[in-house]
Protein backbone atom coordinates (compact mmCIF):
# COMPACT_ATOMS: atom_id res chain seq x y z
CA UNK A 1 0.00 0.00 0.00
CA UNK A 2 0.98 3.88 -0.38
CA UNK A 3 0.06 5.25 2.67
CA UNK A 4 -0.43 9.19 3.66
CA UNK A 5 0.00 9.36 7.03
CA UNK A 6 -0.93 12.59 8.54
CA UNK A 7 -0.12 13.75 12.22
CA UNK A 8 0.79 17.42 13.32
CA UNK A 9 2.93 16.11 16.13
CA UNK A 10 5.08 13.61 15.13
CA UNK A 11 8.17 12.69 16.72
CA UNK A 12 10.62 9.90 16.76
CA UNK A 13 12.71 8.62 19.10
CA UNK A 14 15.14 10.42 19.18
CA UNK A 15 13.55 13.93 19.81
CA UNK A 16 11.86 14.99 22.87
CA UNK A 17 9.85 13.15 25.28
CA UNK A 18 6.62 12.96 23.81
CA UNK A 19 4.13 10.10 22.03
CA UNK A 20 6.12 8.49 18.95
CA UNK A 21 3.21 6.01 18.22
CA UNK A 22 2.83 7.18 14.91
CA UNK A 23 6.74 6.34 13.71
CA UNK A 24 6.68 3.27 15.56
CA UNK A 25 3.91 2.30 13.37
CA UNK A 26 5.02 3.82 9.88
CA UNK A 27 8.58 2.00 10.86
CA UNK A 28 7.06 -0.96 11.07
CA UNK A 29 4.59 -0.30 7.62
CA UNK A 30 7.41 0.68 5.82
CA UNK A 31 9.50 -2.78 7.33
CA UNK A 32 6.10 -4.71 5.46
CA UNK A 33 6.88 -3.32 2.16
CA UNK A 34 4.58 -0.88 2.46
CA UNK A 35 5.38 2.97 1.20
CA UNK A 36 4.68 5.62 3.86
CA UNK A 37 4.49 9.55 3.54
CA UNK A 38 3.88 11.43 7.00
CA UNK A 39 2.72 15.04 6.77
CA UNK A 40 3.41 16.52 9.72
CA UNK A 41 4.62 20.53 11.67
CA UNK A 42 7.64 20.60 13.07
CA UNK A 43 7.09 20.44 16.82
CA UNK A 44 8.04 17.39 17.69
CA UNK A 45 11.16 16.92 15.37
CA UNK A 46 15.07 18.15 14.94
CA UNK A 47 15.36 21.84 14.71
CA UNK A 48 16.61 21.37 11.58
CA UNK A 49 12.53 20.75 10.57
CA UNK A 50 12.66 24.62 11.08
CA UNK A 51 14.95 25.63 9.82
CA UNK A 52 12.76 26.26 6.70
CA UNK A 53 9.04 26.71 5.97
CA UNK A 54 9.15 23.08 4.29
CA UNK A 55 10.81 20.36 4.43
CA UNK A 56 11.05 17.42 3.17
CA UNK A 57 13.61 14.00 4.12
CA UNK A 58 13.41 10.63 4.42
CA UNK A 59 13.53 9.01 8.33
CA UNK A 60 13.88 5.42 8.76
CA UNK A 61 12.01 4.57 5.24
CA UNK A 62 9.26 7.04 6.12
CA UNK A 63 8.95 9.99 3.52
CA UNK A 64 8.33 13.17 6.07
CA UNK A 65 7.10 15.91 4.67
CA UNK A 66 7.27 18.55 7.18
CA UNK A 67 5.58 22.41 7.47
CA UNK A 68 7.13 24.72 10.12
CA UNK A 69 4.45 25.45 12.84
CA UNK A 70 4.86 27.09 15.78
CA UNK A 71 3.34 25.22 19.13
CA UNK A 72 3.94 24.89 22.42
CA UNK A 73 1.79 24.09 25.70
CA UNK A 74 2.89 27.23 27.55
CA UNK A 75 0.53 28.70 24.19
CA UNK A 76 -2.79 30.01 25.18
CA UNK A 77 -6.32 28.62 23.88
CA UNK A 78 -6.18 31.19 20.81
CA UNK A 79 -2.65 30.80 19.79
CA UNK A 80 -3.32 27.37 20.20
CA UNK A 81 -6.18 27.44 17.93
CA UNK A 82 -4.30 29.83 15.06
CA UNK A 83 -1.61 26.36 15.36
CA UNK A 84 -4.05 24.32 14.69
CA UNK A 85 -5.49 26.30 11.51
CA UNK A 86 -1.94 27.11 10.39
CA UNK A 87 -1.42 23.28 10.37
CA UNK A 88 -4.51 22.79 8.58
CA UNK A 89 -3.64 24.68 5.55
CA UNK A 90 -0.18 24.32 5.15
CA UNK A 91 -1.08 20.11 5.15
CA UNK A 92 -3.47 20.01 2.71
CA UNK A 93 -1.30 21.48 0.33
CA UNK A 94 1.35 18.94 1.38
CA UNK A 95 -1.02 16.57 1.07
CA UNK A 96 -2.26 17.11 -2.16
CA UNK A 97 1.20 17.34 -3.56
CA UNK A 98 2.12 14.45 -1.99
CA UNK A 99 1.54 12.12 -5.20
CA UNK A 100 -0.51 9.05 -5.42
CA UNK A 101 -1.88 6.95 -2.48
CA UNK A 102 -3.75 3.92 -2.08
CA UNK A 103 -5.19 5.21 1.52
CA UNK A 104 -5.20 8.19 4.08
CA UNK A 105 -4.94 7.96 7.56
CA UNK A 106 -4.93 10.77 9.49
CA UNK A 107 -4.17 10.60 13.40
CA UNK A 108 -6.08 13.85 16.43
CA UNK A 109 -5.42 15.67 18.35
CA UNK A 110 -6.04 18.28 16.99
CA UNK A 111 -9.37 17.13 15.53
CA UNK A 112 -8.85 19.57 12.51
CA UNK A 113 -5.43 17.02 11.43
CA UNK A 114 -8.80 15.26 9.90
CA UNK A 115 -9.58 18.15 7.39
CA UNK A 116 -6.35 17.96 4.94
CA UNK A 117 -6.75 13.98 5.32
CA UNK A 118 -10.53 13.84 4.29
CA UNK A 119 -10.14 16.88 1.92
CA UNK A 120 -6.89 14.56 0.05
CA UNK A 121 -8.37 11.47 0.13
CA UNK A 122 -11.92 13.32 -1.33
CA UNK A 123 -10.28 14.57 -4.68
CA UNK A 124 -7.80 11.52 -4.92
CA UNK A 125 -10.64 9.78 -4.58
CA UNK A 126 -9.12 7.17 -2.32
CA UNK A 127 -10.49 5.94 1.35
CA UNK A 128 -9.62 8.03 4.43
CA UNK A 129 -9.31 6.45 8.20
CA UNK A 130 -9.30 8.66 11.06
CA UNK A 131 -7.81 7.65 14.32
CA UNK A 132 -8.99 9.25 17.34
CA UNK A 133 -6.38 9.81 20.20
CA UNK A 134 -8.44 11.86 22.33
CA UNK A 135 -12.17 12.31 22.34
CA UNK A 136 -12.58 16.40 21.14
CA UNK A 137 -14.41 18.29 21.26
CA UNK A 138 -15.51 16.37 25.02
CA UNK A 139 -12.15 17.21 25.83
CA UNK A 140 -11.76 20.61 26.10
CA UNK A 141 -15.25 20.97 26.75
CA UNK A 142 -14.62 19.22 30.02
CA UNK A 143 -10.99 20.76 30.97
CA UNK A 144 -13.28 24.27 30.23
CA UNK A 145 -11.17 25.60 27.52
CA UNK A 146 -14.24 25.68 24.83
CA UNK A 147 -17.74 26.16 25.90
CA UNK A 148 -20.31 23.65 24.13
CA UNK A 149 -23.03 26.48 23.29
CA UNK A 150 -20.54 28.64 22.03
CA UNK A 151 -19.80 29.12 17.62
CA UNK A 152 -16.42 27.34 18.19
CA UNK A 153 -17.93 24.67 20.38
CA UNK A 154 -20.27 23.70 18.23
CA UNK A 155 -18.62 24.39 15.06
CA UNK A 156 -15.95 21.58 16.55
CA UNK A 157 -18.65 19.20 17.00
CA UNK A 158 -20.35 19.64 13.89
CA UNK A 159 -17.02 18.88 12.47
CA UNK A 160 -16.44 15.87 14.56
CA UNK A 161 -19.84 14.10 13.29
CA UNK A 162 -18.51 14.78 9.82
CA UNK A 163 -14.63 13.22 10.11
CA UNK A 164 -16.05 9.96 11.87
CA UNK A 165 -19.05 9.65 9.15
CA UNK A 166 -16.38 10.36 6.30
CA UNK A 167 -14.43 7.60 7.35
CA UNK A 168 -13.94 4.19 6.04
CA UNK A 169 -12.58 3.19 9.17
CA UNK A 170 -12.23 4.99 12.53
CA UNK A 171 -9.64 4.08 15.16
CA UNK A 172 -10.23 4.23 18.79
CA UNK A 173 -7.33 4.31 21.69
CA UNK A 174 -9.49 2.84 24.22
CA UNK A 175 -12.60 1.58 25.14
CA UNK A 176 -13.72 4.16 26.65
CA UNK A 177 -12.75 6.39 23.35
CA UNK A 178 -14.52 3.55 21.21
CA UNK A 179 -17.62 3.97 23.18
CA UNK A 180 -17.39 7.84 22.36
CA UNK A 181 -17.78 7.31 18.57
CA UNK A 182 -20.09 4.84 18.71
CA UNK A 183 -22.28 7.18 20.83
CA UNK A 184 -22.28 9.23 17.34
CA UNK A 185 -23.71 6.65 15.48
CA UNK A 186 -21.22 5.09 13.86
CA UNK A 187 -21.63 1.38 12.69
CA UNK A 188 -19.74 -0.50 15.35
CA UNK A 189 -17.90 -2.75 12.13
CA UNK A 190 -16.35 0.71 11.21
CA UNK A 191 -14.62 1.27 14.64
CA UNK A 192 -11.85 -0.49 15.86
CA UNK A 193 -9.79 -0.12 19.40
CA UNK A 194 -6.29 -0.04 18.65
CA UNK A 195 -4.65 1.10 21.90
CA UNK A 196 -1.33 2.99 23.00
CA UNK A 197 1.44 -0.02 22.97
CA UNK A 198 4.81 -1.09 24.32
CA UNK A 199 7.84 -1.26 22.75
CA UNK A 200 9.50 -4.66 24.24
CA UNK A 201 12.50 -3.49 22.46
CA UNK A 202 12.80 -0.13 23.64
CA UNK A 203 11.62 -0.57 27.19
CA UNK A 204 12.95 -3.45 29.31
CA UNK A 205 13.11 -4.52 32.67
CA UNK A 206 17.19 -4.03 34.03
CA UNK A 207 19.02 -2.52 37.16
CA UNK A 208 18.92 1.09 37.48
CA UNK A 209 20.63 3.36 35.15
CA UNK A 210 24.12 4.53 37.41
CA UNK A 211 24.66 7.82 35.65
CA UNK A 212 21.01 8.92 36.61
CA UNK A 213 21.52 7.04 40.44
CA UNK A 214 24.62 9.19 40.64
CA UNK A 215 23.19 12.58 38.87
CA UNK A 216 20.07 12.59 41.01
CA UNK A 217 21.77 11.85 43.97
CA UNK A 218 19.10 9.04 44.49
CA UNK A 219 21.47 6.86 46.33
CA UNK A 220 19.75 3.48 47.37
CA UNK A 221 15.83 5.42 47.99
CA UNK A 222 12.62 4.05 46.89
CA UNK A 223 12.42 6.01 43.50
CA UNK A 224 8.78 6.90 42.22
CA UNK A 225 9.13 8.10 38.52
CA UNK A 226 6.95 10.12 36.37
CA UNK A 227 7.86 10.64 32.88
CA UNK A 228 5.80 12.67 30.37
CA UNK A 229 3.77 15.96 30.46
CA UNK A 230 3.30 18.55 33.03
CA UNK A 231 0.09 20.38 32.17
CA UNK A 232 -3.80 20.92 33.64
CA UNK A 233 -4.53 17.46 32.30
CA UNK A 234 -1.67 15.49 33.61
CA UNK A 235 -2.46 17.35 37.72
CA UNK A 236 0.73 15.95 38.91
CA UNK A 237 0.78 19.10 40.78
CA UNK A 238 -2.16 18.17 42.46
CA UNK A 239 -1.35 14.45 43.57
CA UNK A 240 3.04 14.03 44.22
CA UNK A 241 3.25 17.52 46.32
CA UNK A 242 1.32 16.73 49.41
CA UNK A 243 2.47 12.69 49.10
CA UNK A 244 5.82 14.19 48.78
CA UNK A 245 5.22 16.13 52.22
CA UNK A 246 3.30 13.23 54.00
CA UNK A 247 6.51 11.00 53.50
CA UNK A 248 8.57 14.13 54.95
CA UNK A 249 6.95 14.20 57.85
CA UNK A 250 7.01 10.35 58.62
CA UNK A 251 10.50 10.00 58.33
CA UNK A 252 10.57 8.17 54.71
CA UNK A 253 14.08 9.65 53.49
CA UNK A 254 13.97 6.56 51.77
CA UNK A 255 11.66 7.31 49.30
CA UNK A 256 12.07 9.95 46.46
CA UNK A 257 9.49 11.18 43.09
CA UNK A 258 11.47 11.51 40.18
CA UNK A 259 9.84 13.68 38.01
CA UNK A 260 10.71 14.29 34.41
CA UNK A 261 8.78 16.48 31.86
CA UNK A 262 7.60 20.06 31.23
CA UNK A 263 4.26 21.57 30.27
CA UNK A 264 2.42 24.51 31.41
CA UNK A 265 1.75 23.11 35.37
CA UNK A 266 5.34 22.79 36.05
CA UNK A 267 6.14 26.07 37.80
CA UNK A 268 2.77 25.49 40.18
CA UNK A 269 4.22 22.19 41.06
CA UNK A 270 7.67 24.05 41.38
CA UNK A 271 6.45 26.13 43.70
CA UNK A 272 4.59 23.52 45.76
CA UNK A 273 7.06 21.18 46.01
CA UNK A 274 9.92 24.10 47.23
CA UNK A 275 11.55 22.76 49.74
CA UNK A 276 10.68 18.80 50.08
CA UNK A 277 14.02 17.03 49.78
CA UNK A 278 12.10 14.41 48.30
CA UNK A 279 11.53 15.46 45.13
CA UNK A 280 13.94 15.60 42.05
CA UNK A 281 12.27 18.38 39.19
CA UNK A 282 14.70 16.77 36.19
CA UNK A 283 13.75 18.97 33.27
CA UNK A 284 12.78 17.00 29.90
CA UNK A 285 14.57 14.53 28.09
CA UNK A 286 14.80 12.71 24.86
CA UNK A 287 12.56 9.69 24.39
CA UNK A 288 15.74 7.82 23.71
CA UNK A 289 16.79 8.44 27.17
CA UNK A 290 13.44 7.62 29.26
CA UNK A 291 14.03 3.43 29.12
CA UNK A 292 16.86 4.61 31.70
CA UNK A 293 14.86 6.76 33.50
CA UNK A 294 12.23 3.96 33.55
CA UNK A 295 14.63 1.45 34.93
CA UNK A 296 15.57 3.94 37.30
CA UNK A 297 12.35 4.02 39.19
CA UNK A 298 11.10 1.46 41.36
CA UNK A 299 7.47 2.65 40.73
CA UNK A 300 6.11 4.72 37.82
CA UNK A 301 3.25 6.84 38.11
CA UNK A 302 0.32 7.70 35.37
CA UNK A 303 -1.61 10.35 36.79
CA UNK A 304 -4.82 12.74 35.19
CA UNK A 305 -6.58 15.38 36.04
CA UNK A 306 -10.19 14.75 37.06
CA UNK A 307 -12.45 14.34 34.82
CA UNK A 308 -14.65 12.00 33.15
CA UNK A 309 -13.19 12.51 30.05
CA UNK A 310 -9.48 11.89 30.71
CA UNK A 311 -10.38 8.65 32.51
CA UNK A 312 -10.59 7.17 28.19
CA UNK A 313 -7.67 8.15 28.11
CA UNK A 314 -4.83 5.55 26.36
CA UNK A 315 -1.13 6.84 28.38
CA UNK A 316 2.13 6.13 26.51
CA UNK A 317 3.60 6.58 30.01
CA UNK A 318 1.45 3.77 31.15
CA UNK A 319 2.59 0.95 28.33
CA UNK A 320 5.71 2.51 29.00
CA UNK A 321 5.91 1.59 32.67
CA UNK A 322 4.59 -2.54 32.00
CA UNK A 323 7.07 -2.56 29.01
CA UNK A 324 10.00 -1.70 31.60
CA UNK A 325 8.29 -4.15 34.20
CA UNK A 326 7.37 -1.47 37.28
CA UNK A 327 4.58 -1.26 39.71
CA UNK A 328 2.51 1.53 38.23
CA UNK A 329 0.76 3.85 40.40
CA UNK A 330 -2.65 5.50 38.22
CA UNK A 331 -5.19 7.74 39.91
CA UNK A 332 -8.07 7.80 36.89
CA UNK A 333 -11.24 5.41 37.50
CA UNK A 334 -10.97 4.33 33.84
CA UNK A 335 -9.69 1.39 31.67
CA UNK A 336 -6.38 2.00 33.40
CA UNK A 337 -7.74 1.14 37.16
CA UNK A 338 -9.56 -2.18 36.04
CA UNK A 339 -6.09 -3.19 34.02
CA UNK A 340 -3.20 -2.52 37.23
CA UNK A 341 -6.38 -4.11 39.45
CA UNK A 342 -7.21 -6.80 37.59
CA UNK A 343 -3.52 -8.14 36.45
CA UNK A 344 -1.95 -6.97 40.08
CA UNK A 345 0.57 -5.28 38.15
CA UNK A 346 0.16 -2.09 40.29
CA UNK A 347 -2.23 0.36 42.33
CA UNK A 348 -4.93 2.97 42.02
CA UNK A 349 -5.39 6.12 44.19
CA UNK A 350 -8.46 8.59 43.95
CA UNK A 351 -7.37 11.84 42.29
CA UNK A 352 -5.67 14.50 44.19
CA UNK A 353 -5.55 11.98 47.38
CA UNK A 354 -2.20 12.69 48.98
CA UNK A 355 -2.47 10.31 51.68
CA UNK A 356 -4.10 7.88 49.75
CA UNK A 357 -0.69 8.15 47.54
CA UNK A 358 1.60 8.04 50.27
CA UNK A 359 0.71 5.01 51.97
CA UNK A 360 0.07 3.16 48.34
CA UNK A 361 3.97 3.80 47.91
CA UNK A 362 4.38 2.88 50.82
CA UNK A 363 3.07 -0.09 50.82
CA UNK A 364 4.89 -1.14 47.83
CA UNK A 365 8.34 0.09 49.22
CA UNK A 366 7.65 -1.67 52.26
CA UNK A 367 6.99 -5.01 50.38
CA UNK A 368 9.99 -5.79 47.63
CA UNK A 369 8.47 -9.45 47.05
CA UNK A 370 5.05 -7.71 46.17
CA UNK A 371 6.85 -4.78 43.92
CA UNK A 372 8.85 -7.65 42.04
CA UNK A 373 5.52 -9.49 41.62
CA UNK A 374 3.91 -6.32 40.23
CA UNK A 375 6.94 -5.69 37.87
CA UNK A 376 6.58 -9.18 36.50
CA UNK A 377 2.63 -9.31 35.80
CA UNK A 378 3.42 -5.49 34.30
CA UNK A 379 5.97 -7.17 31.39
CA UNK A 380 3.59 -10.09 30.92
CA UNK A 381 0.81 -7.81 30.60
CA UNK A 382 2.61 -5.27 28.05
CA UNK A 383 3.79 -8.75 26.25
CA UNK A 384 0.24 -10.51 26.11
CA UNK A 385 -1.82 -7.76 24.96
CA UNK A 386 0.27 -4.60 24.20
CA UNK A 387 2.88 -5.62 22.10
CA UNK A 388 3.54 -2.83 19.46
CA UNK A 389 4.42 -4.91 16.60
CA UNK A 390 1.12 -6.89 17.67
CA UNK A 391 -0.75 -3.97 17.43
CA UNK A 392 0.66 -2.46 14.37
CA UNK A 393 -0.19 -5.12 12.36
CA UNK A 394 -3.60 -4.65 13.62
CA UNK A 395 -3.85 -0.95 12.18
CA UNK A 396 -2.33 -1.82 9.10
CA UNK A 397 -5.10 -4.89 8.60
CA UNK A 398 -7.77 -1.84 8.91
CA UNK A 399 -6.28 -0.11 5.97
CA UNK A 400 -5.76 -2.63 4.35
CA UNK A 401 -9.60 -3.57 4.81
CA UNK A 402 -10.30 0.03 3.68
CA UNK A 403 -8.32 -0.52 0.33
CA UNK A 404 -10.55 -3.62 -0.53
CA UNK A 405 -13.44 -1.57 0.23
Amino acid sequence: MRILYIHQFFATRDTALGPIRSYEFARRMVEEGHEVTMITGSTGLPERFSARLLTTETVDGIDVRCIRVPYSNYMGYVRRILSFLQFTLGATWLALTAGRHDVVFATSTPLTVGIPGWLAAALRRTPFVFEVRDLWPEAPFQMGALKRTGLMGRTAKALERFLYRRARHVVALSPGMAEGVLAEGIPAERVHMIPNSADLDLFTPGPKDAEMVSAFELGDRFVVGYAGAIGPSNAVEDQVPEAARLLAERGRDDIVFLIAGDGKSVPTLAERTAGLPNVRLVGSMAKRDVPRFTRTADMLMTLFADRPILATNSPNKFFDALASGRPVLVNSAGWTKDLVEDNECGVYVPFGDGAATADAITRVADDRDLAARMGTNARKLAEERFARDDLAHQLIEVLQRAVAG
